[in-house]
């Protein structure tokens, strides 16, 4: 893990993102207080999971139902 200030930061951003898809954690301060962090970002390998509107969404009980004049318009 490094610190680094912003202006050094500015000037090495390419060499800075490299290490930190290297899996380096990398620090910017200003005025020397840490305020980021410049870490890779992990790609979600998990599968998807359903079911987290279960009980959210309602369907109304004529959803499918197509009006009459609807349906003749199609014969």
């Amino acid at each position: 893990m490094e610190t680094v200030n912003i202006h050094k930061a500015k000037s090495t951003l390419s060499s800075l993102i490299e290490r930190a898809l290297k899996g380096e954690k990398i620090i910017i301060a200003k005025n020397g207080k840490p305020v980021v962090t410049l870490t890779k970002i992990k790609k979600e390998t998990g599968k998807r999971k359903g079911g987290q509107y279960k009980g959210k969404i309602k369907i109304a009980k004529d959803f499918d139902h197509l009006p009459e004049e609807f349906i003749s318009y199609f014969k």
